[in-house]
Protein backbone atom coordinates (compact mmCIF):
# COMPACT_ATOMS: atom_id res chain seq x y z
CA UNK A 1 0.00 0.00 0.00
CA UNK A 2 3.08 2.22 0.18
CA UNK A 3 4.89 4.00 -2.66
CA UNK A 4 6.47 1.50 -4.99
CA UNK A 5 8.75 3.89 -6.86
CA UNK A 6 10.90 6.86 -6.01
CA UNK A 7 9.03 10.14 -6.15
CA UNK A 8 11.06 13.22 -7.01
CA UNK A 9 10.04 16.59 -5.60
CA UNK A 10 11.37 20.09 -5.93
CA UNK A 11 13.51 20.28 -2.82
CA UNK A 12 16.92 21.88 -2.28
CA UNK A 13 19.91 19.61 -1.89
CA UNK A 14 20.66 18.42 1.62
CA UNK A 15 22.87 20.69 3.68
CA UNK A 16 24.14 18.15 6.17
CA UNK A 17 23.37 14.85 7.77
CA UNK A 18 20.03 14.98 9.57
CA UNK A 19 19.80 14.82 13.30
CA UNK A 20 17.24 12.49 14.83
CA UNK A 21 16.81 10.46 11.68
CA UNK A 22 13.75 8.53 12.65
CA UNK A 23 10.22 9.12 13.84
CA UNK A 24 10.06 9.09 17.58
CA UNK A 25 7.44 9.44 20.28
CA UNK A 26 7.43 12.83 21.95
CA UNK A 27 6.35 14.19 25.32
CA UNK A 28 2.86 15.43 26.25
CA UNK A 29 0.72 16.48 23.34
CA UNK A 30 0.42 20.17 22.57
CA UNK A 31 -3.09 21.09 23.69
CA UNK A 32 -3.50 24.35 21.82
CA UNK A 33 -2.49 25.90 18.53
CA UNK A 34 -2.56 29.63 19.20
CA UNK A 35 -5.86 29.33 21.03
CA UNK A 36 -7.48 26.76 18.70
CA UNK A 37 -8.38 23.55 20.52
CA UNK A 38 -9.16 20.25 18.85
CA UNK A 39 -11.14 17.98 21.17
CA UNK A 40 -10.35 15.01 18.90
CA UNK A 41 -6.63 15.46 19.49
CA UNK A 42 -6.46 17.00 22.92
CA UNK A 43 -8.76 14.57 24.68
CA UNK A 44 -10.90 17.43 25.91
CA UNK A 45 -13.45 16.53 28.58
CA UNK A 46 -17.07 16.28 27.50
CA UNK A 47 -19.21 19.37 27.57
CA UNK A 48 -20.81 19.58 31.00
CA UNK A 49 -22.87 22.76 30.68
CA UNK A 50 -26.24 21.05 30.19
CA UNK A 51 -25.70 18.29 32.79
CA UNK A 52 -24.55 20.92 35.29
CA UNK A 53 -27.63 23.04 34.54
CA UNK A 54 -29.80 20.00 35.23
CA UNK A 55 -27.83 19.53 38.43
CA UNK A 56 -28.70 23.01 39.66
CA UNK A 57 -32.35 22.34 38.76
CA UNK A 58 -32.24 19.14 40.81
CA UNK A 59 -30.75 21.00 43.77
CA UNK A 60 -33.49 23.64 43.61
CA UNK A 61 -36.22 21.00 43.41
CA UNK A 62 -34.65 19.01 46.22
CA UNK A 63 -34.39 21.99 48.56
CA UNK A 64 -37.97 23.01 47.79
CA UNK A 65 -39.30 19.50 48.37
CA UNK A 66 -37.56 19.18 51.74
CA UNK A 67 -38.29 22.71 52.95
CA UNK A 68 -41.94 23.00 51.92
CA UNK A 69 -43.42 19.56 51.25
CA UNK A 70 -46.97 20.46 52.34
CA UNK A 71 -47.41 23.53 50.05
CA UNK A 72 -45.84 21.51 47.23
CA UNK A 73 -48.34 18.70 47.79
CA UNK A 74 -51.16 21.25 47.60
CA UNK A 75 -49.71 22.83 44.46
CA UNK A 76 -49.45 19.50 42.67
CA UNK A 77 -52.91 18.30 43.74
CA UNK A 78 -51.93 15.40 46.03
CA UNK A 79 -52.51 17.13 49.37
CA UNK A 80 -55.41 14.75 50.12
CA UNK A 81 -53.02 11.77 50.39
CA UNK A 82 -51.52 10.97 53.83
CA UNK A 83 -48.37 9.63 52.15
CA UNK A 84 -47.83 12.68 49.94
CA UNK A 85 -45.49 14.56 52.29
CA UNK A 86 -43.26 11.52 52.87
CA UNK A 87 -43.06 10.77 49.13
CA UNK A 88 -42.24 14.42 48.30
CA UNK A 89 -39.43 14.42 50.87
CA UNK A 90 -38.03 11.19 49.43
CA UNK A 91 -38.12 12.73 45.97
CA UNK A 92 -36.35 15.79 47.39
CA UNK A 93 -33.51 13.67 48.82
CA UNK A 94 -33.13 11.92 45.47
CA UNK A 95 -32.99 15.23 43.61
CA UNK A 96 -30.35 16.55 46.01
CA UNK A 97 -28.13 13.52 45.40
CA UNK A 98 -28.53 13.84 41.62
CA UNK A 99 -27.92 17.58 41.75
CA UNK A 100 -24.76 17.33 43.84
CA UNK A 101 -23.27 14.71 41.50
CA UNK A 102 -24.13 16.64 38.32
CA UNK A 103 -22.83 19.96 39.63
CA UNK A 104 -19.60 18.24 40.68
CA UNK A 105 -19.25 17.16 37.05
CA UNK A 106 -18.14 13.58 37.60
CA UNK A 107 -19.55 11.03 35.15
CA UNK A 108 -22.35 13.39 34.00
CA UNK A 109 -23.73 10.92 31.48
CA UNK A 110 -24.40 8.25 34.10
CA UNK A 111 -25.98 10.65 36.55
CA UNK A 112 -28.27 12.12 33.88
CA UNK A 113 -29.51 8.60 33.23
CA UNK A 114 -30.34 8.31 36.94
CA UNK A 115 -32.40 11.48 36.53
CA UNK A 116 -34.24 9.83 33.63
CA UNK A 117 -34.97 6.82 35.85
CA UNK A 118 -36.22 9.14 38.60
CA UNK A 119 -38.41 10.98 36.11
CA UNK A 120 -39.92 7.68 34.98
CA UNK A 121 -40.72 6.80 38.59
CA UNK A 122 -42.30 10.22 39.16
CA UNK A 123 -44.44 9.87 36.02
CA UNK A 124 -45.58 6.45 37.21
CA UNK A 125 -46.63 7.85 40.59
CA UNK A 126 -48.38 10.80 38.98
CA UNK A 127 -50.21 8.49 36.60
CA UNK A 128 -51.56 6.44 39.51
CA UNK A 129 -52.57 9.62 41.34
CA UNK A 130 -54.40 10.95 38.28
CA UNK A 131 -56.60 7.87 38.18
CA UNK A 132 -58.01 8.70 41.63
CA UNK A 133 -58.46 12.49 41.35
CA UNK A 134 -61.28 14.61 40.03
CA UNK A 135 -61.96 18.30 39.58
CA UNK A 136 -59.37 20.90 40.57
CA UNK A 137 -56.90 18.37 42.00
CA UNK A 138 -56.95 16.44 38.73
CA UNK A 139 -56.20 19.63 36.78
CA UNK A 140 -53.25 20.39 39.06
CA UNK A 141 -51.96 16.85 38.69
CA UNK A 142 -52.33 16.99 34.91
CA UNK A 143 -50.29 20.21 34.78
CA UNK A 144 -47.64 18.72 37.08
CA UNK A 145 -47.49 15.59 34.91
CA UNK A 146 -47.02 17.70 31.77
CA UNK A 147 -44.17 19.64 33.41
CA UNK A 148 -42.43 16.44 34.58
CA UNK A 149 -42.88 14.92 31.11
CA UNK A 150 -41.16 17.95 29.59
CA UNK A 151 -38.27 17.67 32.06
CA UNK A 152 -38.03 13.96 31.27
CA UNK A 153 -37.71 14.71 27.55
CA UNK A 154 -34.85 17.14 28.23
CA UNK A 155 -33.13 14.69 30.58
CA UNK A 156 -33.44 11.90 28.01
CA UNK A 157 -32.00 14.05 25.21
CA UNK A 158 -29.04 15.11 27.36
CA UNK A 159 -28.41 11.52 28.50
CA UNK A 160 -28.44 10.18 24.93
CA UNK A 161 -26.10 12.95 23.74
CA UNK A 162 -23.69 12.32 26.63
CA UNK A 163 -23.65 8.58 25.93
CA UNK A 164 -22.96 9.09 22.23
CA UNK A 165 -20.17 11.56 22.98
CA UNK A 166 -18.56 9.14 25.43
CA UNK A 167 -18.70 6.28 22.91
CA UNK A 168 -17.19 8.52 20.24
CA UNK A 169 -14.33 9.46 22.59
CA UNK A 170 -13.78 5.84 23.56
CA UNK A 171 -13.36 4.69 19.98
CA UNK A 172 -11.15 7.59 18.93
CA UNK A 173 -7.60 6.46 18.17
CA UNK A 174 -4.97 9.13 18.88
CA UNK A 175 -1.41 9.11 17.60
CA UNK A 176 1.35 11.54 18.53
CA UNK A 177 4.76 11.22 16.87
CA UNK A 178 7.60 13.46 15.79
CA UNK A 179 10.63 13.57 13.54
CA UNK A 180 13.56 15.96 13.12
CA UNK A 181 14.31 17.06 9.56
CA UNK A 182 17.33 18.98 8.33
CA UNK A 183 15.32 21.79 6.85
CA UNK A 184 13.99 25.12 8.12
CA UNK A 185 10.48 25.38 9.60
CA UNK A 186 9.45 27.47 6.58
CA UNK A 187 10.54 24.76 4.12
CA UNK A 188 8.83 21.98 6.07
CA UNK A 189 5.66 24.04 6.46
CA UNK A 190 5.45 24.94 2.75
CA UNK A 191 5.74 21.34 1.68
CA UNK A 192 3.14 20.07 4.16
CA UNK A 193 0.77 22.99 3.64
CA UNK A 194 0.39 21.99 0.00
CA UNK A 195 -2.01 19.19 0.92
CA UNK A 196 -1.70 17.59 -2.50
CA UNK A 197 1.85 16.63 -1.47
CA UNK A 198 0.61 14.42 1.36
CA UNK A 199 -0.04 11.26 -0.73
CA UNK A 200 3.63 11.41 -1.80
CA UNK A 201 4.74 10.26 1.61
CA UNK A 202 1.55 9.09 3.36
CA UNK A 203 1.14 5.54 2.16
CA UNK A 204 -2.53 5.20 3.11
CA UNK A 205 -3.56 8.24 1.07
CA UNK A 206 -4.39 7.79 -2.58
CA UNK A 207 -5.09 11.45 -3.35
CA UNK A 208 -5.86 14.82 -1.83
CA UNK A 209 -7.52 17.50 -3.93
CA UNK A 210 -7.43 21.08 -2.66
CA UNK A 211 -10.77 22.70 -3.52
CA UNK A 212 -9.74 26.09 -2.13
CA UNK A 213 -7.41 27.50 0.50
CA UNK A 214 -9.27 25.73 3.30
CA UNK A 215 -11.32 22.83 1.97
CA UNK A 216 -10.07 19.64 0.38
CA UNK A 217 -11.23 16.18 -0.69
CA UNK A 218 -9.32 13.11 0.54
CA UNK A 219 -9.29 9.51 -0.71
CA UNK A 220 -7.57 6.88 1.43
CA UNK A 221 -6.93 3.17 1.18
CA UNK A 222 -8.51 1.20 3.99
CA UNK A 223 -8.10 -2.40 5.15
CA UNK A 224 -8.76 -5.17 2.63
CA UNK A 225 -8.50 -2.79 -0.34
CA UNK A 226 -11.40 -0.56 0.65
CA UNK A 227 -11.43 3.10 -0.37
CA UNK A 228 -12.66 5.78 2.00
CA UNK A 229 -13.41 9.38 0.95
CA UNK A 230 -14.12 12.50 2.99
CA UNK A 231 -13.97 16.27 2.86
CA UNK A 232 -11.80 18.21 5.28
CA UNK A 233 -11.18 21.82 6.20
CA UNK A 234 -8.20 23.63 7.63
CA UNK A 235 -9.32 25.24 10.87
CA UNK A 236 -6.02 26.85 11.86
CA UNK A 237 -3.11 27.95 9.69
CA UNK A 238 -0.07 29.70 11.16
CA UNK A 239 2.50 30.12 8.36
CA UNK A 240 5.83 28.42 9.13
CA UNK A 241 4.49 27.29 12.52
CA UNK A 242 1.49 24.98 12.39
CA UNK A 243 -1.47 23.60 10.44
CA UNK A 244 -4.59 21.98 11.90
CA UNK A 245 -7.41 20.33 9.98
CA UNK A 246 -10.58 18.36 10.64
CA UNK A 247 -12.91 16.20 8.56
CA UNK A 248 -16.25 17.72 7.66
CA UNK A 249 -19.48 16.42 9.26
CA UNK A 250 -20.70 13.17 7.75
CA UNK A 251 -17.26 11.67 7.12
CA UNK A 252 -17.16 7.85 7.13
CA UNK A 253 -14.10 8.01 9.34
CA UNK A 254 -14.15 11.20 11.44
CA UNK A 255 -10.59 12.44 11.81
CA UNK A 256 -8.48 15.44 12.72
CA UNK A 257 -4.82 16.35 12.54
CA UNK A 258 -2.30 18.92 13.63
CA UNK A 259 1.33 19.37 12.67
CA UNK A 260 3.74 21.85 14.25
CA UNK A 261 7.10 22.98 12.90
CA UNK A 262 9.49 23.94 15.69
CA UNK A 263 13.16 24.97 15.40
CA UNK A 264 15.25 22.07 16.66
CA UNK A 265 17.72 22.79 19.47
CA UNK A 266 21.26 23.61 18.40
CA UNK A 267 20.20 24.74 14.92
CA UNK A 268 19.67 21.12 13.86
CA UNK A 269 16.76 21.78 11.54
CA UNK A 270 13.06 21.43 12.42
CA UNK A 271 11.14 19.26 14.82
CA UNK A 272 7.96 18.19 13.05
CA UNK A 273 5.40 17.14 15.65
CA UNK A 274 2.31 15.39 14.34
CA UNK A 275 -0.93 14.58 16.13
CA UNK A 276 -3.60 12.52 14.39
CA UNK A 277 -6.91 11.19 15.63
CA UNK A 278 -9.60 9.16 13.91
CA UNK A 279 -12.57 7.00 14.76
CA UNK A 280 -12.51 3.68 12.85
CA UNK A 281 -15.89 2.56 11.50
CA UNK A 282 -16.13 -0.42 13.83
CA UNK A 283 -14.36 1.02 16.86
CA UNK A 284 -11.93 -1.36 18.54
CA UNK A 285 -13.01 -4.10 16.14
CA UNK A 286 -11.94 -1.91 13.24
CA UNK A 287 -8.49 -1.49 14.75
CA UNK A 288 -8.24 -5.23 15.40
CA UNK A 289 -9.06 -5.91 11.73
CA UNK A 290 -6.43 -3.36 10.66
CA UNK A 291 -3.83 -5.11 12.82
CA UNK A 292 -4.85 -8.45 11.32
CA UNK A 293 -3.96 -7.07 7.90
CA UNK A 294 -0.72 -5.68 9.30
CA UNK A 295 -1.84 -2.06 9.02
CA UNK A 296 -1.03 -0.81 12.52
CA UNK A 297 -1.90 2.93 12.51
CA UNK A 298 1.04 4.08 14.62
CA UNK A 299 3.53 2.20 12.48
CA UNK A 300 1.96 3.69 9.35
CA UNK A 301 2.45 7.21 10.68
CA UNK A 302 6.00 6.38 11.74
CA UNK A 303 6.79 5.19 8.21
CA UNK A 304 5.06 8.25 6.73
CA UNK A 305 7.26 10.59 8.76
CA UNK A 306 10.35 8.68 7.71
CA UNK A 307 9.36 9.19 4.06
CA UNK A 308 8.57 12.88 4.71
CA UNK A 309 12.08 13.31 6.09
CA UNK A 310 13.60 11.60 3.04
CA UNK A 311 11.66 13.76 0.61
CA UNK A 312 12.66 17.01 2.25
CA UNK A 313 16.31 16.10 2.72
CA UNK A 314 17.05 13.94 -0.34
CA UNK A 315 14.35 15.09 -2.74
CA UNK A 316 12.94 11.57 -3.12
CA UNK A 317 11.75 8.55 -1.19
CA UNK A 318 14.61 6.06 -1.03
CA UNK A 319 13.64 2.48 -1.81
CA UNK A 320 15.48 -0.82 -1.79
CA UNK A 321 14.56 -4.46 -1.62
CA UNK A 322 15.52 -4.44 2.05
CA UNK A 323 13.90 -1.22 3.18
CA UNK A 324 10.57 -1.62 4.98
CA UNK A 325 7.47 -0.33 3.27
CA UNK A 326 4.86 -0.76 5.95
CA UNK A 327 4.12 -3.83 8.05
CA UNK A 328 1.30 -5.51 6.17
CA UNK A 329 1.70 -9.23 5.54
CA UNK A 330 1.65 -8.66 1.79
CA UNK A 331 4.36 -6.01 1.93
CA UNK A 332 6.62 -8.07 4.17
CA UNK A 333 6.28 -11.21 2.05
CA UNK A 334 7.13 -9.31 -1.15
CA UNK A 335 10.33 -7.84 0.31
CA UNK A 336 13.66 -9.51 -0.41
CA UNK A 337 16.89 -9.22 1.53
CA UNK A 338 19.00 -6.25 0.46
CA UNK A 339 21.93 -7.17 -1.81
CA UNK A 340 25.09 -5.14 -2.52
CA UNK A 341 25.14 -3.46 -5.91
CA UNK A 342 27.39 -5.04 -8.58
CA UNK A 343 30.78 -3.42 -8.99
CA UNK A 344 29.75 -2.05 -12.36
CA UNK A 345 26.88 -0.09 -10.76
CA UNK A 346 28.82 1.34 -7.81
Amino acid sequence: MGLRHSVTVAAPPPRRRAAGGHAERRGPDVDHVDGVRLPELDGSPPRKALPRTLGWLSLALGVGALAEPTPLARLTGVDDSPAAVAIIRAVGLRELSHGAALVAGRHPGGWVWTRVAGDALDLSLLGRALAHRRGERRRRLALTTAVIAGITAVDLAVAVAATRARRARDRMIRISLGVTVNRSPAEAYRFWRDLENLPRFMAHLESVRADDLRRSHWIARGPAGRHIEWDAEIIDDQPNRSVAWRSMPGAQVPNAGRVRFLPAPGDRGTEVRVQLAYAPPAGSLGRAVAKLFGEEPEQQVRDDLRRFKQMLEAGEVVRSDGSPNGISVRQQVMQRPAQPLPDTRR
